[in-house]
């Protein structure tokens, strides 16, 4: 057994989800190897909680979506939400042979499936403590542009690291972006403003996601004024995009076009009325992770960068945006990427990927990897 997935399947138990004894948890996996499920399985009964498991195919998933009727995914709910009700904590490890298998599913088969399947997403993350992860793959080793050896590596240092020295920081500042009104955002391509004003705040240290590190807020939603040029490709529904643009009106999405997949973007943008406005805004600060692979658990928590997300609004943090959407967009701000600023309310937070005031500087990947 190896030695790092014990250690990822003791993370995931007594740090994300915080397992007590006789809670259960649904153990979801999705083309991962069996001995990490092992591990996870018996890491839950160490500390004397119930382990459940889920085991799925990416392959067969796509197949099942693929011209289904809404009464297959109206049943699937049926029995699925009744299992998840009877869950206290939710992990997910979803491995992919192919990242761009569901790349030709027909976009009514998507939003089908999406649309449908909702409540038992939002029962999920409302009602469980959940975590969710990707697994290492040959597929994502040639996304990141690294051989699989050097990948493994990477993605057990980026998942396994010491989140607890993100703590102080985070914070801090959490602590901010609960009280700042005026945001604007500044860099290449990018000229963005909008408000947080009454909207909360929550840092992400490994709780949630692995790997980890942001601080989430969301924009008032009709607040978003400006443009914005995503420098970090990215996937969705299985679909790559490069070069997004997106320039707002009142919160609004009112142009939006990309390098690649053009039409694409428009489609899912109009997907329902809560896709052209945004539901989240996020700055990241994970050390490990400094280059995009076009993996959105990885990529949004790239060190100097933040994210801006058209789609549903997290309850945490809301700003009454709904949408079956929820699309996080990746802006690198450090200097190789072209470099930026992020101000609140006249105040210089951050600078070119590293943050300036003295309560944050605990996040930037000097001290952390320190």
């Amino acid at each position: 057994m190896d030695i790092r997935y014990e250690k990822l399947a003791n993370t995931l138990v007594h740090h994300s989800t915080k397992l007590k004894p006789q809670e259960k948890v649904l153990i979801h996996a999705i083309d991962i190897p069996r001995d990490m499920v092992l591990c996870l399985i018996r890491a839950v009964r160490d500390c004397n909680a119930i382990p459940f498991v889920q085991v799925q195919d990416g392959r067969v998933d796509r197949e099942c979506i693929l011209g289904a009727e809404e009464i297959q995914f109206e049943t699937s709910l049926e029995w699925e939400m009744q299992r998840m009700k009877n869950m206290d904590a939710y992990i997910a490890i979803r491995g992919s042979l192919n990242v761009f298998e569901n790349s030709d599913l027909p976009q009514n088969d998507m939003k089908k499936a999406m649309k449908i399947l909702k409540p038992l997403l939002d029962w999920r993350v409302k009602k469980t403590k959940w975590c969710v992860l990707r697994w290492p793959s040959s597929s994502m080793a040639q996304q990141a542009k690294m051989s699989s050896e050097a990948f493994e590596k990477f993605y057990f240092d980026a998942c396994c690291m010491d989140y607890g020295r993100m703590t102080e920081g985070m914070s801090a500042l959490e602590k901010r972006m609960k009280v700042a009104d005026r945001v604007k955002i500044t860099g290449s391509g990018t000229d963005l403003r909008f408000s947080l004003k009454g909207i909360d705040a929550v840092s992400c240290g490994g709780t949630y996601n692995i790997p980890d590190g942001e601080v989430f807020s969301c924009p008032v939603r009709d607040s978003v004024e400006g443009e914005i040029t995503f420098n970090a490709d990215t996937i969705y529904q299985g679909v790559s995009f490069s070069n997004v643009f997106l320039r707002f009106e009142k919160g609004k999405i009112v142009e939006s076009h990309s390098s690649s997949n053009s039409e694409k973007l428009n489609e899912i943008l109009d997907s329902d009325d809560g896709a052209r406005f945004i539901g989240e805004f996020a700055i990241a600060f994970n050390p490990m992770i400094r280059e995009p692979m076009q993996d959105i658990l990885f990529d949004e928590k790239i060190a100097g960068s933040f994210h801006f997300t058209p789609g549903q609004a997290y309850e945490e943090a809301n700003n009454g945006n709904k949408s079956q959407v929820h699309w996080d967009m990746v802006n690198i701000q450090r200097p190789e990427y072209g470099g930026g600023e992020i101000w609140f309310d006249d105040e210089l937070i951050r600078k070119d990927g590293e943050f300036v005031p003295d309560d944050l500087i605990k996040l930037n990947s000097g001290y952390l990897l320190a």
